[in-house]
């Protein structure tokens, strides 16, 4: 498979074309390809997981399995049963002074979406939009990432088995295919990535007025509350820093804490981590670095927090394993200048930052980019809905990490440097159909009164009018 511009753009093409002779695939059809979905998903699993384990090194073979094929099959089925009432027109009231006339709005498909995967979960962040915008009755340019070879590879073979070219296509290669496959004409461009790669998806979008949504991430806080239970924090906040390796948009980037339980909530974690990893460098459950590059990156974080005096906590040892595993660390009251402190993660290390007041807390979080995901552990209402109330976030989770994500039946998406637009669930059919209004007008209607030459009368019904609508 030849990945050049001109076939990119040939493959585009042949879409539109595909796209304009039906403009508006039924119910039956739109059913049959996420049907089809759907059914290789179950055929490639095992292909799927097992390229999984060859790109990171080591991929826990339960996350692999449930994260980038259970959970896609239920986004698909989803989208499946609930198309139907999707697609239909909706009702809109009318203002007074329209009456009698009626609103509906028309979802219809945008033409040909892409669709830009990341590496760090490289099926369900495929399938889920592929599933959105099949749903919405689009057809579909997929570019996997090119950190995860043998992944995108058999999800090329997957989607070439049960999909004609012009419904959808997938195209692999570097960051130079990526890059034109941005200046696309799509009818829609969803990009999932890091803040300074959706800048550039977005500036390549805009040359063509292409709508963009942008899954991004940045450094999401878990709050541990002043009323929070301590060990119960621990141990959620440690699942979601340890998921995929700590390779999760979403994964908490660092904890917020009652300075007169730093110490105790520290310890906390690390013996939920050692309870889950006892001995992470053999653990099947724990997952590697995607890539060296990534795996330096975070032993440079590590190394520099150590340099720079901050209390780190290892939790297990990798250094003779096979494969490019990073044990959990804790920077216990790091400073604040530092690389952990000022980048996302993206791994299994977990700064924690004392607070004297909640004023305090909300205004460090207040003082940052909002992050894509904001964690509330407490059990007083009156603190919860403080911290939902007065902080800024794609979405949030209380008592809870990371689960929100796959509430599939929610819009998902970030705000400001996290992100733009939402997908999921109806916000994903939503995303990838233009709603078309229509307005209804019956012939004996009222519209007479706004018609030239304006006479005395019809100024006495517009002063009417300002009392009633």
């Amino acid at each position: 498979m030849k990945d050049t511009t001109l076939t990119m753009q040939d493959r585009f093409d042949a879409m539109m074309d595909a796209h304009k002779r039906d403009p508006n695939p039924d119910y039956a059809t739109r059913k049959d390809r996420l049907e089809r979905l759907e059914q290789a998903l179950h055929r490639f699993s095992d292909d799927l997981v097992a390229a999984m384990m060859q790109d990171f090194s080591h991929r826990s073979p339960s996350e692999a399995a449930t994260f980038d094929v259970t959970i896609p099959i239920g986004d698909v089925r989803m989208n499946r049963r609930k198309l139907r009432s999707w697609m239909r027109p909706r009702r809109y009231h009318m203002p007074k002074h329209l009456l009698p006339a009626r609103g509906r709005v028309l979802p219809q498909p945008k033409g040909v979406v892409g669709v830009i995967a990341p590496w760090n979960f490289p099926v369900y962040l495929a399938v889920g939009p592929l599933s959105a915008a099949l749903a919405a009755g689009n057809r579909v340019m997929l570019k996997p990432s090119e950190l995860t070879p043998r992944t995108s590879e058999v999800i090329a073979q997957m989607i070439a088995e049960v999909f004609e070219p012009n419904e959808v296509a997938v195209l692999t290669g570097g960051p130079e295919i990526a890059a034109a496959f941005s200046e696309l004409p799509f009818g829609h461009l969803l990009f999932t990535g890091s803040t300074q790669v959706g800048r550039k998806v977005a500036q390549a979008a805009a040359k063509n007025l292409t709508p963009v949504t942008l899954e991004l991430g940045g450094k999401s806080p878990a709050i541990v509350g002043e009323h929070a239970d301590l060990a119960y924090a621990a141990k959620r906040i440690a699942f979601g820093k340890t998921t995929n390796g700590g390779q999760v948009c979403v994964s908490p980037d660092y904890a917020l804490v009652p300075r007169n339980k730093m110490h105790e909530f520290a310890g906390a974690v690390e013996g939920v981590m050692k309870d889950f990893f006892p001995d992470v460098a053999n653990s099947t459950d724990y997952t590697a670095i995607v890539s060296d590059r990534h795996q330096q990156r975070l032993q440079d974080m590590i190394k520099e927090a150590e340099e720079r005096g901050a209390n780190v906590v290892r939790v297990g040892d990798t250094s003779q394993a096979n494969t490019r595993k990073v044990a959990p660390a804790l920077l216990i009251d790091p400073p604040l200048d530092i690389k952990a402190m000022q980048e996302e993660i993206f791994g299994p290390i977990l700064p924690i930052i004392p607070y004297d007041t909640r004023e305090e807390a909300m205004q460090f979080v207040a003082d940052r980019a909002s992050p894509l995901a904001l964690y509330i552990f407490t059990d007083q209402h009156a603190e919860r809905d403080a911290w939902l109330s007065k902080s800024l976030s794609g979405g949030a989770c209380v008592n809870e990490t990371s689960f929100h994500v796959v509430a599939d039946s929610m819009p998902f998406g970030g705000v400001g440097d996290s992100g733009m637009g939402s997908y999921h669930g109806k916000a994903g059919f939503d995303t990838f159909s233009h709603l078309k209004s229509v307005f209804y007008q019956p012939k004996l209607n009222a519209s007479f009164l706004f018609n030239p030459p304006v006479r005395e009368y019809q100024h006495k019904v517009g002063k009417i009018l300002r009392k009633i609508i």
